[in-house]
C-alpha cells in the first residue's frame, strides 16, 4: 500500500476532485492521481464535465472511482461565452459537492483558476483545499489570446492570486511552477509539491510498425496533442512545407493526431500550403490506433513556440513521444529540455527553417534517432516515472491533513444540506 499515513486512517479519508476543461479518466493526469489515492486507501469522488464521444454517463463507478459528470458547452463567442461556460460549471460542481456529501480533502485542476470558490465554500465544512495547478493561466492568457496586460489580464491575476490564498498546499508540474507558486503565490516552499505528469507507461507499448502507415513513403513524422492557438500545429506546417520546398525532402508522410479549437483552422492551413497529400488530420483516436502510428513514426514533433506559457510547461505530448521510443523535434524551450533531455533535438525558438532541418537529419541518421528512443524510454521509466509523482501526490496529501480527523469518522468535515421544503 502507498503512502506514510496507517491503513486504518486511511480508509476512512475521503477525496474530491473537481475538474472543468476535461472530462474523467480522459484527463490522464487527473485519472492517475485518482487510483493513486484509490491505492493508498482514499475514497475518491470527481466532479468533471461530461465528454462528447465518451465520458457521457452522468454518473460512473469506474475501479472504485466515483465520477459525477455535468453537461457543458464549450465556450464560443469570446469573453461572453467563457462566462456562461465558467458559471454553469461552478453551478453544477457546487450542486454535485452537496451531492458527494462531507469531505476531507477537495482537490481543485485548474484551468479555469474559478475552482477555488467552491473550494472556499468545502474549507468553511472543515475540508482541506488542494490546488492542482495544471496551468499557469496569466501566461496561457497572454499566449493564447495575444492581447497583452490588459483588464481581462489583470482579472485573471487576481483570480490566481485568490486561489493561491485559499490554498493549503499546492501541486506544481514542474519546479517552474513551483517558483512561481512560491514567488508569485507567496506559498511556503513546504506547502508545494512537485507532482509531474508522466505517461501511463502500460498505455505505451510498442507494437511493430506498419508500413502502410505511411502511405508509399519511407518516413513517418507524427504530432500527437491537443491543437489550440498556442499549441504550435501551425508551426510544425509551415516547417513542414519548408522540409518539401526549401530542402528537397518529399519522402515522407506525416500525421496529426489530436483535436481542439484550431482544428479545422489547422486542415486548412495544411490545404493552403499544399500539404493535403501528405499531412494527414486524424482526430481523436483509440489508443491502440495511436500505439500503432507512433510505433510506426520515425521523428516525433514537439513544435511549441516559445511564449511566456510554453517556455515553462511540461508537454504531455513529448513524455509520451518519450515513452514509445521515438526522437522528438522539438524548439528549445526550458522545460522540453528539462523532460526530454537528448531524446530530442532543438531548434532555436520559433525557427521553422532549422525545424524542418533537424528533421532531415534525423530522417536520414536511423543509429542517432535509435540512440535517441532508448535515451527517452530510459528517462521515463526513470526520474520522470509516475513512481516518483506518486510519493509527492501522497506526501502533499500527508500534509494537507495532519491534524484533521477523518470526514466519515465524525471529524470537523460537514456540509450543510439545505431543508427540503
Amino acid at each position: 500500500m502507498l503512502g506514510n499515513a496507517n491503513s486504518s486512517d486511511r480508509q476512512d479519508r475521503r477525496a474530491l476532485i473537481l475538474v472543468e476543461n476535461l472530462s474523467v479518466p480522459f484527463d490522464r493526469r487527473v485519472w492517475q492521481e485518482c487510483t493513486t489515492l484509490r491505492d493508498a486507501g482514499w475514497e475518491v469522488h470527481v466532479i468533471c464535465p461530461r465528454g462528447t464521444k465518451r465520458d457521457t454517463e452522468a454518473e460512473a463507478v469506474i475501479d472504485g472511482v466515483r465520477i459525477h459528470r455535468y453537461p457543458l458547452r464549450a465556450a464560443t463567442g469570446g469573453p461572453a461565452g467563457y462566462l456562461r461556460e465558467y458559471g454553469s460549471a461552478l453551478w453544477h460542481t457546487v450542486r454535485l459537492a452537496r451531492k458527494v456529501g462531507p469531505v476531507d480533502v477537495v482537490h481543485a485542476c485548474n484551468p479555469p483558476d474559478l475552482l477555488f470558490l467552491p473550494a472556499l465554500w468545502l474549507k468553511r465544512q472543515g475540508a482541506r483545499f488542494v490546488f492542482d495547478q495544471h496551468d499557469l493561466v496569466p501566461e496561457l492568457y497572454l499566449s493564447r489570446f495575444d492581447r497583452g496586460e490588459d483588464l481581462l489580464y489583470r482579472a485573471v491575476c487576481a483570480l490566481e492570486r485568490r486561489t493561491y490564498r485559499a490554498a493549503d498546499i499546492v501541486l506544481a508540474t514542474n519546479e517552474s511552477y513551483r517558483d512561481v507558486a512560491l514567488r508569485r503565490g507567496g506559498k511556503r516552499p513546504e506547502d508545494v509539491f512537485v507532482v509531474r505528469s508522466a505517461p501511463a507507461v502500460e498505455r505505451f507499448q510498442p507494437v511493430p510498425a506498419e508500413t502502410e502507415l505511411k502511405r508509399g513513403k519511407p518516413h513517418l513524422l507524427c504530432y500527437l496533442g491537443v491543437m489550440g492557438p498556442q499549441d504550435g500545429v501551425d508551426y510544425a506546417l509551415r516547417a513542414l512545407a519548408k522540409l518539401r520546398d526549401d530542402v528537397g525532402r518529399t519522402d515522407w508522410h506525416a500525421v496529426f493526431v489530436g483535436s481542439g479549437d484550431a482544428f479545422d483552422a489547422m486542415v486548412e492551413l495544411s490545404r493552403r500550403l499544399g500539404l493535403s497529400e501528405q499531412v494527414q488530420f486524424t482526430g481523436r483516436i483509440p489508443d491502440a490506433d495511436l500505439v500503432r502510428y507512433l510505433s510506426t513514426a520515425d521523428v516525433c514533433l514537439s513544435p511549441d513556440p516559445r511564449n511566456p506559457l510554453n517556455d515553462v510547461s511540461t508537454m504531455n505530448k513529448v513524455l509520451e513521444y518519450m515513452a514509445m521510443g521515438r526522437p522528438i523535434v522539438s524548439f528549445d524551450l526550458r522545460e522540453a529540455r528539462v523532460s526530454a533531455g537528448d531524446a530530442a533535438d532543438y531548434a532555436p525558438a520559433n525557427d521553422e527553417a532549422e525545424f524542418a532541418r533537424l528533421i532531415a537529419l534525423l530522417l536520414d541518421d536511423p543509429e542517432k534517432r535509435a540512440r535517441m528512443g532508448k535515451i527517452g524510454q530510459e528517462r521515463v521509466t526513470g526520474q520522470l516515472s509516475w513512481r516518483n509523482s506518486q510519493q509527492s501526490l501522497l506526501a502533499a496529501y500527508a500534509a494537507a491533513c495532519r491534524d484533521l480527523a477523518p470526514a466519515s469518522a465524525g471529524g470537523p468535515v460537514r456540509v450543510r444540506r439545505r431543508r427540503r421544503r
